[in-house]
């Protein structure tokens, strides 16, 4: 979950909302003790300056100078090591050996071991380092990220060590637990630090402070404010400002409130995060067949390693700065109240909730005033709480808010957590002409703040109505109410709405935060009355294209004489327009490459190469690089078809390793009949592009020379998939079907025109029926797979592309929502010449292409339209039969 929250005193600080969550299974989840005799491991990421003074850096005053002396407290991420991390700690009989474990952030392995037991002797000298010349000081409090410390009992020592080096991790012995209950620093053999647990429990010197809560003013009332015409924006400074109550006033009024910061679309923010990873994304940040409507809740299936599971969980957040500018108090309230809002319209019972609260505030000194804005807004978070009955299970301070005289507003960020069943899920963006749209709004008590037993009462009907299946879409309203609301759920499947001439101006413009809005057929209105469920009815869903709004009521007959009217297209380029050129959605040359014809075709191969040598149940090779993430999901997509799956990891953390990984990869290939090269980020694309890491492991004579016999001499197939693409192109093995060397004029991937990453779905379109990993595919059938990249332009000559197209070695094509192969960058996100998303082979046993097929399962993406299974794995395997 990303999104992006505007206010004229972020602009020194900017505001960024991302969220994450993890599982695990219960059986691995170990909490015990650590004993003396106990050993501490540290294993991941080496550790170097740029981690020093991170936490503290991010809390003391920053001004104009800041850039020239806090450079290096920003710390250098590692994602290939994070990730050889993950796959580590998922591993069964790794995690039921680890008694305790701490991941490193402010303080180092000060903090990250110091607070792993009572007394403890580390070995400053045993931390691995980036470079040398580290002190004992900079040893013991950088924050180098991606590390880990574990404490192990002595006889699991050497086996968690041996776990570490099968994921090509670095792992070694720093500490030992001990019995005197002293922190013990030793760095060159001198005890630098020896401090008695007892004067460490006591958390530092006794502080006290005085806050003086501010009451808000009613003249400046948040919720009594003319709503109509002016939105939040940071040139505007969050004024209002007042419109004719006209047709014009009122379009005029809808379409700034869709250009407004906090309202607009951050899609080209949103895609720079791959949304797609794991293969359980149960909601795509956007939804509907135009993929516009904005998801409001995160929600993913359990990552089960095996089999199939009918869990979600869900994530969303709430806060408004201008509602809590006026009213810190106020403004947490109503943060907790729009996260569990989300939930709800999510399809989530909001009694199964629990909050993780993120504060950001100005510096507060010694000023009472200033330490009453986060007394007061933890005052309101914490009456919601309890006003709800349900509990917080964490929260997170977070860097100073103020910059020179500029200070941050005051900022409590709700975020609300769910678990709930895949069939609950009910997605945002409206799915049919002709619905009911429908009110539940939350009602305010006198002092405008929530009513929380209505809001409770209601929040119990919806989600058992939505149980029952009364609901189409719904969609919890925030800061611009009603009109905010229907022109999201509009935009994904570009379905209209008419909003009832009885809503008035103020009405739908309002805040609304902790209401929602439903879409419904005609007939199930009748279960809204037969449960007794408070409601209104607001208007109606059609197929005009269009934001309608009259002055006459949806019963009355009749043409309205002053009837707004905006255009789906009009709203659309006001709603994408604002942040077009700070997270553009397309790049430069756009409007020049979208005019190119597409040559297109469906090839129908007159034979299709069929293997010799079968075999009941085939063996895929999956090789594993630093870097590389979707070995879980293609493991599952190739065992699902019924194959069996070896991964290997290539480990290179010294010379042995390497000869150990080459003799490893040629064996696992020559028991194998098919390779696959997954997704990722080898080497994390450095430092010459992507795939080159994996391309030069596999031009080792050993390992190129059995897959070429496995190619020409075994009937194998090899497949590759977005970073495995790369690999293949780089290797050779497309579009020639063998390894050799590149030349100049070689097809190849190169950087997407947006020049950045885009993660969303695509369609794709099968053109040839020539390869094996096609045949149950359907020839020109159109299939909706997402894709996650940064280098995924298919780039050829016109020698290339020709003969590509005659050999019917075009496999896919990127399409439009009708179908038809395009350059239109909404489409073709990467500017691919002729569209084409994957080749094979000349034979079309190798196929290549870059939309990750095997991200699909039950319940994944269910906001987005099409098929999503375009049968490669089940294709692979039946080959062989």
């Amino acid at each position: 979950m990303v999104d992006e929250i505007y206010h004229p005193n972020y602009v020194a600080k900017r505001m960024e909302i991302g969220a994450v969550m993890g599982a695990a299974p219960r059986k691995n989840v170990i909490r015990e003790n650590s004993d003396p005799g106990d050993i501490i491991i540290l294993m991941g990421g080496r550790t170097g300056r740029d981690g020093c003074g991170g936490a503290t850096g991010s809390s003391k005053k920053h001004t104009t100078e800041s850039i020239h002396t806090c450079g290096a407290e920003v710390q250098k991420g590692n994602a290939p090591t994070e990730r050889k991390l993950q796959r580590l700690f998922r591993r069964e009989e790794v995690a039921s050996k680890i008694k305790k474990c701490n991941d490193f952030g402010a303080g180092g392995v000060s903090v990250a071991i110091g607070e792993l037991a009572a007394g403890l002797r580390v070995q400053l000298d045993k931390v691995p380092k980036k470079y040398a010349g580290l002190d004992g000081t900079e040893l013991a409090i950088s924050e180098s990220q991606e590390r880990m410390a574990v404490v192990v009992a002595p006889k699991d020592v050497d086996a968690m060590l041996a776990y570490a080096e099968e994921e090509n991790l670095e792992a070694v012995v720093v500490a030992e637990v001990t019995e005197e209950p002293r922190l013990v620093l030793v760095w060159r053999d001198k005890e630098i630090v020896n401090i008695s647990r007892a004067f460490l429990d006591t958390n530092g010197a006794h502080q006290e402070t005085t806050a003086v809560v501010t009451m808000p003013k009613a003249e400046d009332n948040f919720f009594k404010k003319a709503v109509s015409y002016e939105a939040h924006s940071v040139a505007k400074k969050g004024g209002f400002g007042k419109t004719a109550d006209t047709a014009a006033g009122r379009k005029a009024a809808w379409l700034t409130m869709l250009s407004d910061l906090n309202i607009c679309s951050k899609k080209g923010l949103v895609e720079m995060f791959d949304s797609s990873i794991g293969a359980a994304t149960v909601t795509m940040p956007y939804g509907g067949k135009y993929q516009m409507t904005p998801t409001q809740t995160m929600i993913a299936k359990l990552p089960v390693l095996d089999g199939q599971c009918d869990t979600v969980t869900m994530m969303s957040y709430g806060y408004d700065p201008y509602l809590s500018s006026w009213s810190p108090f106020h403004g947490s309230s109503y943060a907790v109240m729009t996260s569990v809002a989300k939930i709800v319209a999510a399809g989530g019972d909001f009694r199964k909730i629990r909050f993780t609260f993120q504060e950001y505030f100005r510096r507060l000194g010694n000023d009472p005033k200033r330490w009453g804005e986060p007394l007061a807004a933890l005052l309101g978070a914490y009456r919601a709480q309890t006003k709800l009955g349900l509990p917080s299970i964490g929260g997170k301070d977070s860097m100073s808010g103020s910059f020179d005289d500029i200070d941050v507003p005051p900022t409590l960020v709700s975020f609300a957590v769910n678990v709930a069943k895949r069939s609950d899920v009910v997605t945002n963006e409206f799915k049919s002409a002709d619905s009911r749209l429908i009110l539940f709004e939350m009602a305010r008590d006198e002092y405008d703040l929530p009513n929380y037993e209505q809001a409770m009462a209601m929040y119990d009907q919806i989600h058992a109505l939505a149980g029952q299946g009364a609901f189409r879409s719904l969609y919890a309203l925030g800061a611009k109410g009603l009109a905010e609301a229907i022109s999201k759920m509009s935009f994904g499947n570009r379905i209209g709405a008419k909003l009832c001439g009885k809503v008035t101006m103020d009405e739908a413009f309002a805040p609304m935060y902790g209401s929602i809005l439903a879409e419904m057929d005609e007939e199930k209105l009748a279960m809204l009355d037969a449960c007794g469920i408070a409601y209104r009815k607001v208007g109606r869903t059609n197929d005009t294209g269009t934001l309608s709004w009259g002055r006459k009521s949806c019963h009355e007959c009749g043409e309205d004489a002053d009837k707004m009217v905006i255009s789906l297209d009009e709203a659309l380029a006001a709603y994408t327009g604002t942040l077009e050129t700070v997270f553009p959605t397309k790049s430069s040359v756009a409007a020049e490459i979208e005019k190119l014809e597409v040559p297109t075709r469906n090839y129908d191969a007159k034979t299709i190469y069929v293997a010799k040598n079968k075999i009941a149940k085939p063996q895929v090779f999956i090789p594993v690089f630093p870097g590389t993430n979707c070995e879980y999901d293609t493991k599952l997509a190739f065992e699902r078809a019924g194959a069996t799956v070896n991964t290997v990891v290539f480990k290179n953390m010294n010379e042995q390793n390497i000869k150990d990984s080459v003799e490893a990869f040629e064996k696992a290939i020559r028991e194998a009949q098919i390779i696959m090269f997954p997704g990722g980020f080898s080497a994390g694309d450095e430092p010459d592009g992507s795939g080159k890491f994996i391309a030069t492991a596999f031009r080792n004579p050993r390992i190129s020379d059995a897959v070429n016999a496995l190619l020409k001499e075994r009937d194998g197939l090899a497949l590759g998939i977005c970073n495995g693409f790369q690999a293949l192109i780089k290797l050779g093995l497309v579009p020639y079907g063998e390894v050799t060397p590149q030349t100049e004029d070689s097809p190849t991937l190169t950087m997407n025109n947006i020049g950045r990453h885009i993660s969303k779905s695509v369609y794709t379109k099968v053109v040839t029926n020539k390869s094996p990993w096609l045949r149950k595919a359907v020839l020109g059938g159109v299939y909706s797979i997402p894709a996650s990249h940064g280098e995924g332009r298919f780039v050829a000559n016109d020698a290339w592309l020709k003969k590509l197209y005659e050999n019917g070695q075009i496999a896919t094509q990127y399409v439009d929502a009708d179908g038809n192969p395009t350059m239109n960058e909404d489409f073709n996100p990467n500017g691919s010449f002729w569209a084409i998303e994957g080749i094979t082979s000349p034979d079309g046993r190798v196929l290549g292409k870059m939309a990750h097929s095997e991200r699909r399962g039950v319940g994944v993406a269910m906001n987005i339209t099409g098929d999503q299974n375009q049968l490669i794995f089940e294709s692979g395997v039946e080959y062989f039969k």
